[in-house]
């Protein structure tokens, strides 16, 4: 991976250096020999409270740190706040995500987190963890973390208010990295009549429900978890369901959503390539696709899907991305129409549609 020397002011290759926080020595162990796998990654420390980490950190000069939440002397969300107050770093929240911390965990995903993980359980194995943890570490390094967040900038809504909605279209949304706060300013800035959206953001099972709620809560338009055989209509966003892929499907003149189960796509579970490619497939030119900030690939080959079948796409600009790549490489593989900064990205997609 490369980094910028403060000293010389150049790009150097090295590792990435991880510091993993959590109060169980198994979980610790099992993590460090997890991320260890991976060549391009050094785990340099670990630390069973934030007292401990807080010292490592000034020691150790870790580039990425993985963050429990329930751990003893401190919190993990209190650690949390005080360290983007004075020493901010690229944080991935991994917490057992059971339905009475979920709020918690969006509360360290405001304060700073840029990744919320489960740990390992009946429904996610060692070894998808640890595929998913890579990608995102490495995701994490790249981001350049504040000292204060600034809040997403949100388009006016009278602008979108103005213009035209019709029902004839299906949005599609594709998000990784620093995509709960992307969707916050898209979402928010969309009408009450918008068209129907349906998001796949890459998040664990138990948080998709929340997240959805809170955004419910701030959003003109409906937003929820996706169930099997929800249908697909303007004014409705559908969230994704953690660990399992959504697709849109048609019968006859409605359009519906299929939760199934299934391997990782595209290293994911949700994937947005199963998404896209469903969307293509059943929606063709009636689709109107946008992939916005994360690590990777997932989505590119589907959006190109997309394309050919004759849909209008949008990527967030580089500028505006907490992480360029998933955006990226849509552009690369040629099946991308449009590239906006987020705050413009609402006003496209109404006019698209």
């Amino acid at each position: 991976m490369k980094f910028l020397d403060p000293k010389t002011g150049q790009y150097i290759e090295r590792k990435v250096r991880v510091l993993v926080v959590d109060d169980s020595a198994f979980v610790r162990n099992t993590l460090c020999k997890e991320i260890s796998r991976d060549t391009d990654i050094e785990v340099v420390g670990t630390a069973p409270n934030p007292y401990i980490a807080r010292d490592k950190i000034v020691q150790l000069k870790p580039d990425v740190i993985t963050l429990d939440i329930e751990m003893p002397k401190m919190d993990g969300i209190t650690f949390l706040k005080k360290l983007m107050q004075h020493h901010p770093i690229p944080v991935i929240i991994i917490s057992s995500l059971t339905a009475e911390c979920v709020e918690t965990v969006y509360d360290a995903i405001e304060a700073g987190a840029v990744e919320v993980m489960n740990k390992p359980t009946s429904a996610y194995s060692v070894g998808d963890i640890s595929i998913q943890l890579i990608d995102k570490i490495k995701a994490a390094s790249r981001v350049r973390v504040q000292k204060k967040l600034p809040k997403p900038g949100a388009l006016e809504k009278s602008s979108v208010l103005s213009m035209k909605s019709t029902t004839d279209k299906v949005v599609v949304i594709g998000s990784s990295t620093g995509g709960t706060q992307a969707l916050r300013t898209l979402l928010t800035a969309m009408p009450r009549t918008c068209p129907p959206i349906i998001v796949v953001q890459h998040m664990p099972e138990s948080f998709t429900k929340s997240f959805a709620d809170r955004l419910n809560e701030v959003c003109e338009c409906e937003v929820k978890e996706s169930e099997d055989g929800d249908s697909v209509i303007p004014g409705r966003v559908i969230i994704a369901r953690g660990n399992y892929h959504t697709l849109l499907k048609r019968s006859g003149a409605r359009y519906y959503v299929q939760v199934k189960s299934g391997p990782l796509i595209s290293r994911h579970r949700p994937s947005v390539d199963v998404l896209f490619k469903s969307a293509a497939k059943f929606a063709g030119s009636n689709v109107v696709g946008v992939i916005l900030t994360g690590m990777g690939r997932d989505g590119a080959d589907g959006m190109k899907l997309m394309s050919d079948a004759g849909s209008k796409n949008i990527a967030q600009d580089e500028k505006s991305c907490v992480v360029f790549g998933m955006p990226k490489e849509a552009i690369d593989s040629g099946g991308v129409d449009h590239i906006l900064h987020l705050n413009d990205i609402a006003s496209k997609i109404i006019h698209l549609s």
